[in-house]
């Protein structure tokens, strides 16, 4: 099959959805499809890779996004040519995806990956939750009646869809991660970054930005610092530099500066022995859908302290593979104190959070996938080859 990605960012910016697509995109060429990944980006900038096609866009800012409302004359044509497409984001790409394979019948399959309802309470604050969720319901609907399936990367993320008037059949299909770099790591020295072997270090590893909720961390962990002398945190990734800035400063404030380490974006197969190294892996995020860094962190055999919420409620098992807070200081404080303190704990939640991400392996989710894919391509073949998709063909040529 030729099966085209579409996102609305790509490398050389970091996200799950990325990391998602790029691992998904290598697993499936291992089974001998060919996949494209069509985004936006800085074309002066060349891909290592011939099949990531990207169409001018205007960057926003020092965000790593590129907004356009259409791709390239050469981007559309080979887009055209796929046997199937997967939309991993529903306003630009996806409306893309309907405007450009719809007509010729190429079947379309969406993965709903974010949080959309919290992001913008997040990022537009002054919006009231009712307008953005009205909105919500206003769009994603009649989107997700226009493809042919909609998946979701968790039961609770369906729940979300299903709140949003969504009436259309859903998947649940997990994102898949490549786990054997992670289940076999060897971690990174301690020494070499400062900490030592007693230390009971904390990580956690994503983007910094505002809606992973990371001033909240900070919190709980001054109040868990203030109780544990050896408890460190490190924080592993980058974001927006304005925002890279405000955590600095924060942590700086908090009287934190010997305690908390941030790494800034570090290669990701380096990852796995920076994971290994720790001892438990700590999220304050709400916003997640299918958090691949949990997953990760369970793969390398950490315990995980997180908030129930979707994404992190679905993965994370209270009390077994991790423990689960409300969103409340204290509760969350105090329940991250308990796993500081218990080392037999952390050890016996990690070795279950090491099987258990194994329902989350790259290798199981692909093979899932491509039956989707394939039911959906059989079934478009009949369909394609009616008269009135030629000429439409025909005449997308000619209008190009």
């Amino acid at each position: 099959m030729r099966i085209g990605m579409m996102v609305d960012s790509y490398k050389p910016y970091v996200s799950g959805i990325t990391n998602y697509v790029e691992i998904n995109k290598q697993y499936l060429e291992l089974a001998g499809h060919e996949v494209f990944v069509f985004s936006f980006g800085d074309l002066d900038a060349k891909p290592d890779d011939p099949r990531v096609v990207y169409s001018r866009g205007l960057p926003i800012s020092d965000s790593g996004f590129y907004l356009s409302m259409r791709y390239s004359r050469e981007a559309k044509q080979l887009l055209q040519s796929m046997d199937l497409v997967h939309v991993h984001h529903p306003f630009l790409s996806g409306r893309l995806a309907l405007r450009y394979c719809r007509l010729l019948q190429i079947p379309i399959v969406y993965t709903n990956h974010t949080r959309y309802d919290l992001y913008a309470q997040t990022y537009l604050p002054l919006m009231p939750e009712e307008m953005s969720q009205g909105i919500l319901q206003a769009y994603m609907p009649s989107f997700c009646e226009a493809v042919q399936l909609v998946i979701a990367p968790s039961v609770g993320m369906e729940k979300v869809l299903r709140q949003l008037n969504v009436d259309v059949k859903i998947e649940v299909v997990p994102n898949g991660v490549d786990l054997k770099n992670f289940n076999n790591a060897k971690p990174h020295s301690r020494a070499e970054l400062g900490y030592k072997e007693n230390d009971i270090l904390l990580v956690f590893a994503g983007r910094i930005a505002l809606e992973k909720n990371i001033p909240f961390l900070l919190k709980s962990f001054a109040g868990v610092a203030q109780a544990i002398p050896n408890a460190q945190l490190l924080l592993i990734g980058s974001g927006v530099q304005p925002y890279e800035e405000e955590i600095r400063n924060l942590i700086a404030e908090m009287d934190l500066g010997g305690r908390v380490r941030m790494t800034g974006r570090i290669e990701y197969d380096r990852l796995p022995s920076y994971l290994a190294m720790c001892d438990a892996f700590v999220t304050a995020s709400v916003t997640e859908v299918h958090p691949l860094s949990v997953i990760e962190a369970m793969g390398a055999g950490l315990p995980v302290m997180g908030v129930h919420s979707v994404g992190v409620g679905d993965t994370v098992v209270d009390g077994v593979t991790g423990l689960l807070a409300t969103h409340d200081l204290p509760a969350f404080t105090a329940k991250l104190t308990r796993l500081c303190l218990d080392l037999d704990l952390r050890r016996q939640m990690g070795e279950s959070a090491r099987k258990a991400s194994s329902a989350y392996a790259i290798e199981r989710t692909t093979s899932i996938m491509l039956k989707h894919y394939e039911n959906l391509v059989n079934e478009s073949q009949p369909r394609k080859g009616h008269w009135s998709i030629r000429l439409r063909k025909l005449l997308e040529r000619i209008t190009q």
